[in-house]
């Protein structure tokens, strides 16, 4: 790659980063920057760290879109001329298009031309456009249907310290791209002090030696930190609390007009973690504050979002602008002097156990809080008021948990598969992603048909990749289109993939707000359906001219005359077919079992609520009135007949015979499930194969007590299992857990039995231990663990062996002292290497001395026995002398 000079003048090539760079910390840093990337020879990668509001993102992508045209304006031609593209990331739509605009404005030129932007559903780019500012998935998709790149001559990754899941994916693939393209240009942009994480990471196929950190000081003023917090908890069970969200309202308003008394020209930036709270704040403000108020987050529309990043109008009222985290660290909001904290996040978090991955509220990293205040000092001092106290801020997370981590990773191994790189294999990722998750994830597209057995993308699953939505979306969408039309299944897909929240989890109801044009995202919306309808039409004509069938072309068409919200429900049950519900009878709040066997319950006051069938689009973990008691709560759903859930999730279906064993009795049912969801069930006879299997799964899950021992059983296995403590093998191990293990060796008889309809109380556990009793060592069970002892006064006691549990245990002789008098060796079993611990009993049989060392105990403590005993028992002998004293089980009269 050739290099532009830099003149004095601070320009170079086409763009004039002298008048672009003019008063941006970042600045100073470009002639270091254009080093690095001159030194790594044939291609140039970097890693820049610099703090937000330095000018990064408005300079680097100029600066090296002249180093990629070598000082000389670009020629006319095909694909810009032969200054390839420059391509840079951002991780959100509104910053991709507030960056493109800032950057051609500085530049004098018009957007579209050397300037652009694409994100999902608007491009504004053209054949000559030398930097193109687009959103990490467009740029995913690119790669796998071009993965050489044609025409682009540099990558920038900005904001790779937010660690989102797609733009971890481009590092890992965009560093394997460099191994085939010598001439690629990649730099990766990051606010944080982990640069040289990542710049290890790019060098990891270079030889091994990280690519250079190029770092830029702050740009911030003086900041003053404030804290304001409220006296009501910020979450509860169901989320923010509105006491809090009128704090912060209460707390904006206050600041804002305390700041308006020292400098009119300062606007407010409040960060709160979703647009249900940003709008419940700002609808508040209004009317309050000497301020227009504006709202910032994904569900509003590109204008709005655009007027919001924008600067105020010359002469205008002071902004106040409400937030979701989408103005944390890419973008920069003019004018901004004052941030009001939430100190809240909304992050992915998997659960696992219920197969739901959702966006949850949290508390926002020290990080992220550091970026949130940073915006009230990029232009001049600023203030941040937190609404929470510093021992909140200082329990809080160093630094946001990486999207890779904890989101749901479907389309992230679908994006994998389609790589080569099946799971992420081979891959030099930040982060591996976890191997639960991606198991999970492998499966799903399994059963999609995405995926063959080696991993790799099926002819399908490359058409699915193509299509900006989840793969199982993008399966409905396929399916869908030929079961309820393209235009219905274009439409929920539409919604499902989008960001709106339905009112009341009524997603047919959302539905019928965007067709009115209602809503204010009805027009994104709208324009996005149209894509994905036509997406729906060009694919499936592609899917006939390979020979490809999609689920929904394979079967019978139950769904094409069905009611609107019913279509609406049956394409979404073919996107998540394992959260078809249906309705749990019983009293008290309404609660849904899904078919993978998850229990959730219905908003408060839903119009959902009473349907016996529903298709869930969206459920996650909850707590309080909404969960009716399950810990899930459904977000989203359409209403569904037993006939379609049945036709969306066929996959499901399936007849079972289960067996149960209870009560000491072996009982069937013949069940129809559609997964954890019974459909029918009639009571059957067990053959004898299933009465076995449910004998053995209640010993299992219950213990072997489901039988009892008996007396004589018990015995014997506590002998067993102080031999095999002793001796070891072949003595065998009769704890409960390798009992159960090898059922089928000793108690195989009985269970034919049970399962044939014998009474538990039938069954003796004896004789089938005695079936474990190795040969020829069992002859000499009687003999090293012998069941009773004979005493010196000619009685026969009982052994009480240790519990099998007992590691330590002894075995114990309980027997009446006047029966062993002149005993003096303790006896000793297994071989002379367990002594037995005599319990010396009274003639009332109540303990008066434990001894394993009876020649100590004559000699010693026997006197003092003596002493307290001959009174209480005159009728018995206490003789002076034991060891002289015949032994007797007699009084002194009958001797």
């Amino acid at each position: 790659m050739t290099s532009a000079s830099l003149d004095p003048a601070g320009t170079a090539g086409p763009f004039n980063l002298g008048a672009i760079g003019a008063g941006l910390v970042f600045a100073d840093s470009l002639g270091r920057l254009a080093a690095a990337l001159r030194a790594d020879s044939p291609a140039g990668a970097a890693v820049v760290q610099a703090p937000p509001g330095t000018g990064k993102t408005t300079l680097v992508p100029p600066l090296v879109a002249n180093l990629l045209s070598g000082g000389s304006p670009p020629e006319p031609g095909p694909a810009g001329g032969k200054v390839p593209r420059t391509v840079v990331t951002q991780p959100r739509r509104v910053a991709a298009r507030a960056a493109a605009r800032r950057l051609a404005a500085l530049d004098g030129s018009r957007l579209r031309d050397r300037v652009g932007y694409t994100v999902r559903g608007e491009r504004k780019a053209g054949a000559g456009t030398l930097i193109e500012f687009v959103t990490p998935g467009i740029l995913l998709r690119r790669l796998l249907s071009d993965p050489g790149l044609e025409g682009t001559g540099a990558v920038i990754l900005d904001e790779v310290h937010e660690r989102g899941l797609e733009t971890d994916l481009l590092l890992g693939m965009l560093a394997e791209v460099r191994l085939l393209r010598g001439d690629l240009t990649l730099v990766a942009m990051s606010a944080t002090l982990d640069a040289p994480r990542f710049a290890a990471l790019l060098g990891e196929h270079d030889g091994g030696a990280p690519v250079p950190v190029v770092d830029c000081p702050s740009a911030l003023h003086t900041l003053t930190v404030d804290w304001a917090p409220s006296a009501m908890p910020r979450l509860d069970s169901r989320g923010v609390t509105r006491p809090f969200l009128d704090h912060v309202a209460d707390t904006t308003a206050a600041a804002h007009l305390h700041a308006l008394e020292t400098d009119p020209g300062i606007d407010a930036l409040v960060f709160l973690p979703g647009a249900r709270e940003v709008s419940h704040v700002a609808d508040r403000l209004r009317g309050r504050v000497k301020a227009e108020v504006l709202e910032l987050h994904g569900q509003a529309g590109p204008a709005e979002q655009d007027r919001a990043v924008s600067g105020r109008d010359p002469g205008g009222p002071a902004r106040i602008v409400v937030s979701t985290a989408l103005a944390e660290s890419s973008l920069t909001v003019p004018g901004v002097r004052l941030v009001i904290d939430a100190g809240l996040s909304r992050e992915l978090r998997r659960d696992a156990n219920r197969g739901m991955s959702g966006l949850v509220t949290v508390s926002c990293s020290r990080a992220s809080a550091e970026q949130r205040a940073g915006r009230a000092a990029r232009q001049g001092p600023g203030t941040v008021v937190r609404c929470y106290d510093q021992k909140a801020f200082g329990a809080a997370p160093a630094h946001r948990t990486p999207e890779i981590a904890a989101a749901d990773l479907t389309g992230a191994a679908l994006v994998l598969a389609c790589w080569g790189s099946p799971g992420g294999s081979g891959l030099a990722l930040p982060d591996a992603p976890p191997k639960a998750a991606m198991d999970d994830a492998v499966e799903v597209l399994r059963e999609l048909g995405a995926v063959a057995p080696d991993g790799h993308a099926t002819p399908l699953g490359k058409i699915l990749a193509r299509i900006p939505a989840d793969p199982r979306l993008g399966r409905a969408l396929l399916d869908g289109a030929a079961m309820v039309g393209p235009r219905t299944a274009a439409e929920t897909v539409a919604v499902v993939s989008g960001d709106q929240r339905a009112p009341g989890a009524d997603l047919p109801r959302l539905l019928a707000s965007l067709r009115g044009g209602k809503d204010p995202a009805a027009g994104r919306w709208a324009e996005e359906a149209r894509r994905m309808e036509a997406i729906a039409r060009q694919e499936a004509s592609g899917l006939e001219t390979s020979g490809l069938e999609t689920s929904g072309r394979a079967q019978s068409r139950p769904a094409a005359q069905t009611a609107s919200a019913e279509a609406v429900g049956f394409v979404v049950a073919l996107a998540f077919p394992d959260r078809v519900a249906r309705r749990v009878p019983g009293p008290g709040p309404e609660r849904y079992l899904l078919a993978s066997g998850t229990r959730a319950g219905l908003p408060s006051g839903s119009p959902l609520s009473g349907h016996e069938w529903l298709a869930v689009a969206e459920v996650s973990r909850a707590g309080g009135r909404d969960a009716a008691g399950t810990g899930a709560v459904i977000r989203s759903a359409a209403p569904l007949t037993a006939d379609t859930a049945e036709a969306a999730a066929r996959n499901l279906l399936g007849e079972t015979v289960e067996a149960g064993f209870s009560q000491g009795k072996v009982t069937a049912r013949r069940e129809r499930r559609l997964g954890a969801i019974v459909l029918s069930s009639t009571p059957v006879r067990p053959t004898a194969g299933e009465g076995r299997a449910a004998v053995a799964r209640a010993l299992e899950r219950e213990g072997l007590g489901t039988i009892g021992w008996s007396t004589a059983a018990d015995a014997l296995r506590r002998r067993l299992a102080l031999l095999h403590r002793e001796l070891g093998a072949p003595w065998p191990d009769v704890s409960e857990r390798a009992l159960l293990s090898r059922l089928d060796e000793w108690l195989a008889p009985e269970l034919e039995a049970l399962a044939g309809g014998t009474p538990v109380n039938r069954i003796e556990l004896a004789d089938p231990l005695r079936r474990l009793l190795p040969w020829p060592e069992a002859a000499r069970l009687g003999e090293l663990a012998p069941e009773g002892l004979d005493v010196p006064s000619g009685s026969r006691v009982r052994i009480d062996y240790p519990d099998v549990g007992d590691d330590g245990g002894r075995p114990v002789v309980a027997v009446k002292l006047q029966e062993c008098f002149g005993w003096a060796e303790t006896p000793r079993l297994v071989d002379g290497t367990v002594p037995v611990l005599f319990h010396l009993l009274s003639p009332a049989r109540r303990p008066l001395a434990v001894t394993d060392d009876l020649a100590s105990f004559w000699s010693g403590p026997y006197a003092q026995v003596r002493a307290e005993m001959r009174g209480r028992y005159p009728k018995h002998p206490w003789p002076e002398d034991p060891w002289t004293a015949p032994a007797t089980a007699r009084t002194k009269a009958r001797m």
